[in-house]
């Protein structure tokens, strides 16, 4: 498929990930896996794309005053220290092994986002930087940043149900969680790079990363004036379902 083909998509999921606050690379990974790219290649222009466009809906989100930095920083910090270890045992673990787990995790967020979307939907912005938000941030972003780094995903999908769990409204945890995968993007894509087997496509991650910066920009938009996100996560929780099958499907 030609860059610019596969930059129209990214585009227009763009749209829907700054919306529920997450990179997207829990499609876009296997999206470019399915048209033939191989997924050491793939890790890296994913977050590329994901820098790019949660770099563009946070410029929006920030303006509005709608993230959380008290409770951002502690999970960048700590996020950004273990995504680059992550990034390093993935180029020694199997592929098959790689897209199990990914999988394997696609279909529990699913469940997550379907049948809880209702409540969380409705939660108030009680987490305010306390010194218990502060310490569960430190640890689980370490965890977090890891797991992205070897699964090439941007976390996002980790990052706001741990928001929810703070206390804080989907969408105040949707903003927070895309500010915090622009430094996780930016420090996985940089640990695979350092580490690289194979040559990335200029093109693709030319095009693609400017798509999803123009994506997220309509996105958000969206999400703050138009958009309720229960029904978004409801709707991205099926899709993950979709694509969870399809993976165990082939990996058989």
């Amino acid at each position: 498929m030609e860059p610019f083909l596969i930059a129209i998509i990214v585009f227009f999921l763009a749209i829907l990930f700054s919306i529920i606050g997450t990179g997207g690379s829990t499609i876009y990974v296997p999206l470019l896996y399915w048209i033939g790219i191989d997924l050491h290649i793939v890790i890296p222009t994913v977050l590329l794309i994901n820098t790019f466009a949660t770099g563009s809906a946070t410029i929006f989100y920030t303006k509005k005053k709608m993230v959380d930095f008290k409770t951002a920083i502690p999970l960048i910090l700590t996020s950004v220290a273990g995504a680059p270890i992550g990034a390093y045992f993935s180029k020694s673990t199997p592929q098959d092994l790689l897209i199990l787990i990914f999988a394997v995790l696609l279909l529990l967020i699913g469940i997550h986002m379907v049948f809880t979307s209702s409540r969380i939907g409705h939660l108030k912005c009680t987490g305010r930087g306390t010194r218990k938000n502060v310490i569960i941030s430190l640890i689980s972003g370490f965890m977090i940043g890891i797991v992205a780094g070897l699964l090439g995903l941007s976390g996002g999908v980790f990052i706001v149900p741990l928001l929810v769990y703070l206390g804080y409204n989907i969408k105040t945890a949707s903003a927070t969680s895309l500010f915090i995968i622009v430094f996780t993007s930016i420090s996985g894509f940089l640990g695979h790079i350092g580490t690289s087997t194979g040559s990335l496509d200029a093109g693709l991650l030319v095009y693609s990363s400017l798509a999803g910066f123009l994506g997220a920009q309509v996105g958000s938009y969206f999400m703050i004036y138009r958009l309720k996100s229960k029904t978004i996560n409801q709707m991205f929780g099926i899709v993950l379902w979709v694509v969870a099958i399809r993976l165990i499907i082939g990996f058989i």
